[in-house]
């Protein structure tokens, strides 16, 4: 999964440089794409300095020693903020710009109009506890090695100072919380304050900072874990008579949709397409299965419930999996299976001097057993992409056997797919390509998500695990997570589908493990609409393969769609497929 803190902006943004912003429009070609680059540099530069903590998370780390506090005066300017630069980004000619350079503009523009949205009418700030939570910035700082360690942990001393004052003025800002937010912001303060408590700790020993600095640094340490402990505290006794409820409300959900996902349509009709597309695979799921019914079952009677027969089915392919000691290794060992597929189908040119690394699961982002990617931040474009392998060691025996259930062979093979190669690695291989740092840091979840997804569709249609239906039908029931994600996601926030009937949804239409679906209801109770982003843009990404292949006609090549797609970076769909459909300018100085 990848991961974004842009809701960091709503509590962090500042007018610093405004009046700066307005006479620097002032003085450029507002034609020219150069003057748009100096631009977007400056934006850059006056973003991080009030957004430190974001700046941190996507690896700049010139400020990484402030810890701005989140009062009523940082939202106001968070908004003048927003306001100045969508009057910058107004005194520009978008069409134009060249394609990239439209692509960012837009996208500079919807993430100021998203942050007046938060600020000014979502209002997550009195409800919900966990934006408040600052230990991942520093956990950033300490856990990754772009600096010499003394350094890091003088900025990480330096940024404690906020602490206490940070949290006492959350408590101030939190109104009638939503009770499952407050319950995730307890667990995560209380279990993530080691990082301030022991992890800081541990780290002044392996330097030569003098003692008495030390000693300073350690006090500091002590007062800022206190701070954190108190605050959780202070939730856990907050009296909270009329709490509000984790459902987002279907007028914020499609607001919230349009800015985070930033789709061709609607909310209302991306849960329509995926109501229909659950239905679709339901139809070739019971195909498949009817299909292989003799093989796995003899002359035993057909369930006439085509869901009951397609649940057995996949019930008994299952039970194919790896020994729980065996989890990584198996991981590990289908990356150049997966390379050399597609190597021998063109599907797309892979990079060989941006190798994948895997690697087991580091100690700091232990917790959940199975597999992700971490990739180098925007401005660390050269550093290694990593395959974390997560281990199920010490699990009790049942629970490691329902986990290897559900990533049982055939899945395992598709998760690496989605995970590494062709998805989320060879994605953000391309995506790094991109001149555009404004594409990186504002990336649209859905892409990165949807290419994933649609990833897993190209390498089944091009055949992968030898056309078996086995693995189509594990497919299908992995696709219908994505789409069933979105079902629930779109059902529970906007018309208050009940825990028994998303769980009944999950295990019994998408034939998902019970401890699957009961992660997925505490995920759709503390989130909303990121779930959406893998239908949906798997969805906007299929349906541009069609009309680009359909164009194309009997010139059509899938590695030359591909690397085409991704060569835009990590934009929203609609604005790769404008681009990608546009009619070629002409230079006017040729036809003299």
């Amino acid at each position: 999964m990848i991961k974004k803190l842009l809701l960091m902006a709503l509590y962090v943004a500042a007018f610093t440089g405004c009046k700066k912003d307005t006479e620097m429009m002032q003085d450029l070609s507002l034609k020219d794409d150069a003057a748009f680059l100096r631009y977007e540099d400056h934006f850059l530069e006056e973003l991080w300095k009030n957004n430190p903590d974001w700046a941190t998370s996507v690896g700049y780390h010139k400020y990484d020693s402030l810890l701005l506090i989140p009062t009523s005066k940082t939202r106001e300017q968070a908004v003048k903020f927003a306001k100045v630069q969508i009057d910058s980004l107004s005194r520009y000619q978008v069409n134009s710009l060249s394609d990239l350079n439209k692509m960012d503009s837009r996208l500079m523009q919807n993430e100021m109009e998203k942050i007046q949205f938060y600020n000014d009418q979502l209002k997550a700030y009195e409800w919900d506890p966990t934006t408040y939570n600052v230990i991942g910035s520093f956990a950033t700082i300490l856990n990754e090695n772009y600096a010499p360690l003394t350094k890091r942990l003088r900025s990480f001393y330096q940024k404690m100072e906020n602490i206490p004052a940070y949290y006492k003025e959350a408590e101030k800002q939190i109104k009638n919380p939503v009770v499952e937010l407050t319950s995730l912001a307890i667990d995560q303060h209380l279990g993530g304050v080691g990082v301030i408590e022991n992890d800081f700790a541990d780290s002044l020993k392996k330097t030569n900072i003098p003692a008495a600095e030390q000693t300073l640094m350690l006090n500091r340490a002590k007062t800022s874990a206190a701070a954190i402990k108190e605050f959780a505290g202070w939730l856990k006794t907050l009296k909270n008579d009329k709490p509000r409820s984790f459902r987002l409300g279907k007028q914020f959900y499609e607001a919230k949709f349009k800015y985070e996902i930033q789709a061709e349509g609607t909310a209302q009709q991306t849960y329509n397409s995926a109501v229909e597309r659950k239905k679709y695979l339901h139809k070739e799921m019971a195909k498949l299965s009817r299909a292989l019914w003799p093989k796995y079952f003899g002359n035993q009677p057909l369930p006439k419930d085509s869901l009951v027969f397609i649940a057995k089915m996949i019930d008994t392919l299952s039970a194919k999996h790896v020994a729980p000691d065996e989890f990584q290794s198996a991981i590990e060992k289908e990356i150049p299976k997966l390379t050399a597929f597609i190597k021998s189908k063109d599907i797309v040119t892979l990079d060989p001097t941006k190798p994948l690394v895997v690697r087991k699961e580091p100690a700091y982002m232990a917790g959940v057993a199975g597999a992700s990617v971490s990739a180098p931040g925007p401005y660390d474009k050269g550093g290694n992409t990593y395959y974390n392998v997560g281990s199920l060691k010490g699990w009790p025996a049942a629970k490691a056997e329902s986990y290897l259930r559900e990533y049982n062979d055939y899945i395992l093979q598709i998760l690496c797919i989605h995970e590494a190669i062709p998805g989320h690695y060879t994605q953000l291989v391309y995506a790094n390509k991109a001149p555009s740092l404004i594409k990186s840091i504002l990336g649209n979840g859905a892409m990165v998500e949807g290419w994933a997804v649609f990833s897993e569709q190209e390498m089944m249609d091009a055949g992968f695990g030898n056309n078996a239906p086995e693995m189509r039908l594990m497919w299908y029931k992995w696709h219908l997570r994505s789409v069933c994600n979105t079902i629930l996601d779109y059902s529970v926030h906007t018309a208050n589908m009940s825990k028994e009937d998303a769980i009944r949804l999950l295990t019994k239409e998408a034939f998902q493990q019970e401890a699957e679906a009961e992660g997925k209801w505490k995920r759709v109770s503390v989130s909303s609409v990121q779930l959406t982003s893998y239908y949906t843009g798997y969805k906007e990404i299929n349906a541009l393969h069609e009309e680009w292949n359909k164009k194309k006609a009997d010139k059509y090549k899938l590695k030359e769609f591909n690397e085409k797609f991704l060569s835009y970076g990590s934009a929203p769909v609609k604005f790769i497929k404008e681009a990608m459909f546009a009619i070629p300018k002409t230079d006017p100085k040729k036809n003299n």
